[in-house]
């Protein structure tokens, strides 16, 4: 169970005010604008509102609910009443997953920003849950006397009576400590613990030291690492006088990014930046205006924000001609909903280096006629300025792809183009040739839509390295194919290419990739925006695995996974042997490429903490049970699970021990799933967690990993 009540900070203005309460406006577009009463409860977790009017229709949410707070006229719901609430009283609560945004308008500026600052400080003291234990106490005491009685947390757990040791119905600070102890002891940590620590109370310098050099498998700078951990996570001052760590400071070591499964040192930019662009997988995004399916979905600009938000580089904009001369973007003759490309473009321009610097590129699918494709490459040009990257970056006819580097804070179309970049610098280029036929199923009128579509000068000249071509074969491509071309494939065909004539299809394919960018894309009957495995498309160099955003599960936990290393800039360095045409490498075969060296994963899930009820029956407890799944080359795929825990979702503890042999761990990704077991149905999802097997941190005695959707907490061992 989480310790999730807060008290909030005696002083802080901001949170009092919250407490108090205030009327807000909530907007939901430009006509549909409510006052609605706003308060923070007294748990400072849960925010209430209700309607101004009589009645008792009112809704809460959860500050752990909130992922993000956007100032100003920050969503699309904002920017259309602009000009009706200046910008400095709006302000937009994102929430995790699909919940849609709460966007409000205060009274004030100053009363806007109390609730940004109070909402961002629940949101801070959240992160940071055991420096407020204290202030918890303080507010369970609900009579104020210093102590708790059972009455007051009778709703906690049956450890109070243990803790209780004077037997006077109360818990007095030095009981609270042992009780809150007891709620957070974790017996399978304390083995660890104690297996280093020469007297079982505390590890010295040299214990630590041991810990880190035999457990850890650190090599260098041990002893002034064991010194920075203890002045670091050590909460005695005492221990830390006597260069010791005590029980609880290894706790927090643990549960911190250091003690962590991924390798902290994988979180930062550590890659090799300078390389050209096809050499990388980069973050796609596929459909991203849909927030929902594709049929009958939701087309926002908020799906841009959010997939930037999260270090996307590459995103898709399908346009079409709109009314009154404005382009728009939506799935074309679906029921989504439609919204102007200008829009599309501001969001983009807005939102592109906030998490990375590194360049975004725009995937643009285009049905506009010549007259609506220049005012696209009119509002391209006024709405990006100098974001917008109109010629080769020395000005002078490039001879291959730059690197991420050289294309720092830069927006790439990717489209039809007349003519090429040669053609470009001699002025031989112009508006009055007609682009191939663009076949395309839409997954309404499920057959082919061909047309013939003249492109517009002003459009074709914001296209540089990035020139969308029809692709016939890898015979053809290798012999005729520029650098700048880019090629699309949907997921079969990419299959198809992938398994065709086997090694030696697959050796092109991997070789195509090499010199010039792929894009994969969902398949048109995906009609429910699902998404495939990108695992296969990258075994094959393939850049650009664009999948959609908006739909959770196991794509794209991979992919969130694969962009978490290199500090989520979106860009991740590809292995040396797909980055190198004159190597021979095969996913079929991969004990067949040079520096051929598996690796023997071996993995012991300890124990879990604090699993949510998933199951809606009433009275039902999690059943758990964890599965390791590795991703990679046909070779490696693989998985294992442990046995279930029945009825224990509390401290469910395993100690199973599952081994792997990886072939190419430079590809390999590794995915903790948590389920209920369920003997008679499929089992529910608890939680998951996907990282690279190269960001690993090796030999881990002790590995916290957090899984992600609900709060869990493994201990696991591996080597």
């Amino acid at each position: 169970l989480q310790l999730n009540k807060l008290r909030c900070i005696p002083g802080d203005d901001n949170l009092q005010s919250m407490l108090v309460g205030t009327i807000m406006r909530k907007i939901k577009s430009r006509t549909w604008k409510k006052q609605r009463y706003f308060k923070l409860q007294d748990d400072c977790m849960t925010i209430w509102y209700k309607s101004k009017k009589a009645g008792n229709s009112h809704s809460t949410f959860s500050v752990s609910d909130v992922e993000a707070i956007r100032e100003g006229h920050q969503s699309e719901v904002l920017l259309s009443i602009a000009d009706e609430f200046p910008a400095d009283r709006c302000f937009t609560l994102v929430f995790r997953g699909r919940r849609g945004n709460l966007d409000l308008v205060a009274e004030s500026a100053e009363e806007a920003q109390s609730w940004i600052r109070g909402i961002r400080k629940l949101m801070e003291n959240l992160e940071n849950m055991g420096q407020w234990i204290g202030d918890w106490f303080r507010k369970a005491d609900k009579n104020n006397d210093g102590r708790m009685n059972f009455r007051e947390s009778y709703s906690l757990f049956s450890f109070f009576q243990m803790a209780d040791r004077s037997q006077s119905g109360t818990l007095e600070d030095d009981e609270f400590v042992l009780f809150y102890k007891m709620l957070t002891q974790r017996e399978d940590v304390l083995r660890v613990f104690q297996q280093f620590s020469l007297d079982g109370q505390t590890l010295s310098q040299s214990d630590l030291e041991d810990f880190l050099r035999d457990g850890q498998l650190e090599g260098d700078n041990v002893q002034q690492h064991a010194e920075t951990l203890i002045q670091r996570y050590e909460p005695s001052d005492t221990a830390k006088l006597l260069n010791a760590m005590t029980f609880d400071g290894f706790l927090m070591y643990l549960g911190s990014s250091e003690g962590s499964i991924f390798n902290p040192r994988w979180r930062e930019i550590f890659q090799d930046m300078s390389q050209p662009l096809c050499h990388y997988f980069i973050s796609s995004s596929h459909n991203t205006y849909l927030m929902e399916d594709q049929l009958r979905g939701q087309s926002s600009v908020e799906g841009y924000i959010r997939a930037l938000s999260r270090g996307c580089r590459c995103v898709e904009v399908d346009c079409w001609d709109g009314a009154n001369g404005e382009p728009i973007v939506y799935h074309g003759h679906t029921f989504t909903s439609r919204i102007l490309f200008k829009d599309v473009v501001t969001a983009v321009g807005n939102y592109a280096f906030k998490v990375s610097e590194y360049p975004v590129i725009l995937s643009m699918e285009n049905h506009c006629s010549v007259e609506q494709q220049r005012v696209m490459a009119r509002h391209l040009n006024q709405i990006l300025g100098n974001k917008l990257l109109k010629s080769t970056l020395d000005g002078k006819a490039a001879v291959g792809l730059p690197s991420p580097e050289d294309l720092k804070g830069k927006i790439l179309l990717k489209a039809k183009k007349l003519g090429g970049l040669e053609e470009s610098f001699s002025g031989t280029a112009d508006d009055s040739q007609t682009g191939e036929k663009l076949t395309f199923i839409s997954p309404v009128f499920l057959f082919p839509q061909k047309s013939k579509q003249r492109l517009s000068k002003e459009l074709s000249d914001c296209v540089v390295y990035c020139k969308s071509v029809h692709f016939s074969n890898f015979k053809h491509s290798h012999i005729h194919s520029k650098f700048y071309e880019v090629a699309s494939f949907t997921e079969s065909k990419a299959r198809r290419h992938l398994r065709d004539t086997a090694f030696q299809s697959l050796n092109l394919f991997v070789h195509h990739n090499c010199r010039q960018l792929t894009r994969v894309y969902p398949s048109g009957f995906r009609t429910d925006s699902s998404n495939f495995n990108p695992q296969e498309m990258w075994n094959a160099g393939c850049q650009i695995v664009a999948l959609n955003f908006q739909t959770a599960g196991e794509g794209m936990d991979l992919n969130d996974g694969m962009f978490r290393q290199n500090g989520g800039c979106g860009y991740v360095l590809k292995p040396g042997f797909m980055r190198e045409a004159e190597k021979t490498f095969d996913p079929e075969t991969p004990q067949k490429r040079d520096g051929y060296q598996p690796v023997a994963l071996t993995i012991q899930v300890i124990s879990g903490q604090q699993l949510p009820k998933v199951n809606i029956k009433e009275d039902s407890i999690v059943d758990p049970l964890v599965r390791v799944e590795i991703y990679g080359v046909p070779l490696d795929q693989n998985r294992q699970e442990t046995r279930y825990i029945d009825n224990n979702g509390f401290n469910p503890v395993w100690y199973d021990t599952l081994r792997f042999t990886v072939h190419a761990p430079e590809l390999a990704m590794v995915r903790f799933v948590v389920e209920d077991y369920d003997k008679t149905s499929k089992n529910d999802f608890v939680g998951q967690y996907a990282l690279p097997l190269r960001c690993m941190q090796q030999g881990r005695p002790a590995a916290l990993l957090y899984v992600s959707v609900c709060t869990v907490a493994l201990f696991i061992l591996y080597k």
